[in-house]
């Protein structure tokens, strides 16, 4: 499906060899002029409705949750999905919605902006603007996770002092564990394309993407014994979803989580993260407090 951009150039290129004008200049101009203006008409008239559908009693029911931060409309996430998927990808409008600061249009933009057209810069400076554990997850788990980079930042961020910059770097892991299909991760990441195409993978490729998860474990065991809630949920989350991927990477989370109740045995946050991996990865076994 093309996305409104390609639309946009593609109709204006239909109209200027009718007219038998050069189109490149102007296709360039609309690249880099009219196109960021259009993007703007359409992010604006994507808040105005956005703020049409705004519900206080909602936004009240999320604030109980902990979905704080930026001016929340209360907008069920259902309903922003499917604008997406009328809006289609567009990464100019997805930094448009994004700039505004409101918590729905970051979700939506999340939705709708284009994994390959992230660039380091904008993935680090929307991962300092997190304000919320929503717009961290969504966003780490609709777009930061199909970029090559996903990787890399998971590391950097994880060694953030900031409580969602932080909580950040464990998401992606836990996302990159849930969504990653193996077989195009190298190849990928080598072209450089969006990771999650899909398709079935032979023992060697498994056994490298394997790895690569498994250089996340000594981060998991060193901040297990951070106790701010919406790091300590993210840590759990990526060495259960890590665990859940194959036989091979549980054995290891499970082995992961013993580490960390020997390594940290009076802290409060790594026996809750270790104890709920191992009751998952562990359904069988005895159950643990």
């Amino acid at each position: 499906m093309k996305t409104s951009h390609e639309r946009t150039k593609a109709n204006a290129a239909a109209e200027l060899f009718k007219k038998n004008i050069d189109t490149q200049a102007i296709l360039d101009e609309l690249d880099q002029g009219e196109f960021e203006a259009e993007s703007k008409l359409e992010a604006a008239a994507i808040i105005h409705n956005l703020k049409k559908l705004q519900n206080h009693a909602n936004a009240a029911g999320m604030k109980r949750f902990g979905i704080t931060g930026g001016q929340v409309l209360g907008i069920p996430v259902p309903v922003l999905r499917q604008m997406a998927k009328q809006t289609g990808r567009n990464h100019a409008l997805a930094q448009e919605l994004w700039q505004s600061g409101i918590h729905e249009a970051r979700l939506l933009a999340s939705m709708v902006g284009e994994p390959e057209q992230l660039t380091s810069e904008t993935m680090d400076a929307w991962m300092r603007d997190f304000d919320s554990w929503d717009v961290c997850d969504q966003t780490c788990g609709n777009l930061f996770d199909k970029n090559p980079l996903a990787w890399k930042k998971a590391i950097q961020w994880a060694h953030h002092e900031n409580e969602f910059e932080r909580r950040a770097g464990f998401a992606l892991m836990a996302t990159l564990a849930w969504h990653e299909k193996a077989g195009k991760v190298l190849q990928n990441a080598k072209a450089g394309k969006s990771m999650h195409a899909g398709t079935k993978t032979d023992a060697k490729t498994e056994a490298a993407v394997d790895k690569k998860f498994e250089a996340f474990f000594p981060l998991i065991v060193q901040y297990a014994t951070d106790e701010r809630n919406f790091v300590k949920k993210a840590v759990n989350w990526a060495l259960r979803q890590i665990g859940k991927r194959n036989p091979v990477l549980k054995r290891k989370a499970v082995r992961t989580a013993e580490t960390i109740l020997k390594t940290h045995p009076k802290s409060k946050a790594a026996r809750f993260i270790a104890n709920d991996a191992l009751n998952e990865l562990q359904p069988n076994g005895m159950k643990r407090t």
